[in-house]
Order: C-alpha cells, then structure tokens, then sequence
C-alpha cells in the first residue's frame, strides 16, 4: 500500500514539473539537454561542428539530417537506443564516452533515489524528441 503511494505521489510530481514547463518552448528541456550532453561534439546548432569535433579522427554527424539520411522518416527509437547506449555508435563507444552514465539508471543512483529510471528515461526521450524537433 505504501509503495503505491509513494509511485502515485511520484507521478504527480512528474506531472506537475512537466506542466510547469513552459508551453511556448515544449522541447525546452531536451534542448538544454542537448546542450548539455552533446553540443561540445556535434555543436550548438547540431551540425557536427562543435568546440570539441576537431578533436575526433572522423567527421562528427550534422544531427539535423538523421531524417534525410533514413529517406525522410527520423527513427526514433534508434536515436533513443544510441543515446542510452543500447545501439553502439562508432566514435561513440559504449556508452557515449562523454556522458554515457548519464543515460543509464544504475550510475544516477538507482534504488537511492524513488524514480531514478523514470527520471533517465525522460531525459532520454526528452533529448530524442529535441533532435526530432531539429531535423531538416
């Protein structure tokens, strides 16, 4: 009984901050995930050149043409399973080096923390809904 509490109480927290996001902007929080997980490689404006992408032996990808690349259908649970680090991404590793623990439940706590999966999953989903948001 208390466990159904505290997911419905957690529910309603999640809830509440995604409707206090502001409407004007709804991939807000992807974005500022973007630019802070993935802008140093592939650039603020996702088009491969970021501060960092001089670095890399190959060329870093324009994000903004995943969809042209995959004949004008953005696949989004391929961009999901990239980020998470369930499809290996050459240049990437696995998990992304820079951030991969980022994306994964276990390194943000997991059991500590009452949502830590919920909390990862969304961000995860946030952020591929940000690069769908960008495509050309």
């Amino acid at each position: 009984m208390f466990r159904s509490w505290i997911l419905a109480a957690t529910g309603v927290l999640c809830a509440t901050a995604v409707l206090a996001q502001d409407a004007s902007d709804e991939y807000a929080a992807g974005r500022e995930e973007y630019l802070v997980a993935c802008a140093a490689c592939h650039g603020e404006k996702a088009d491969g050149n970021g501060e960092i992408a001089t670095m890399f032996k190959d060329r870093v990808p324009d994000l903004t043409g995943i969809a042209k690349r995959n004949d004008g259908t953005f696949p989004l649970l391929k961009v999901i399973q990239s980020i998470d680090g369930r499809a290996v991404i050459r240049g990437h590793g696995n998990p992304m080096p820079v951030f991969g623990n980022r994306y994964r439940a276990a390194a943000n706590g997991e059991g500590a923390i009452l949502g830590t999966e919920a909390i990862v999953r969304g961000r995860v989903l946030e952020l591929a809904l940000y690069i769908q948001s960008i495509q050309e």
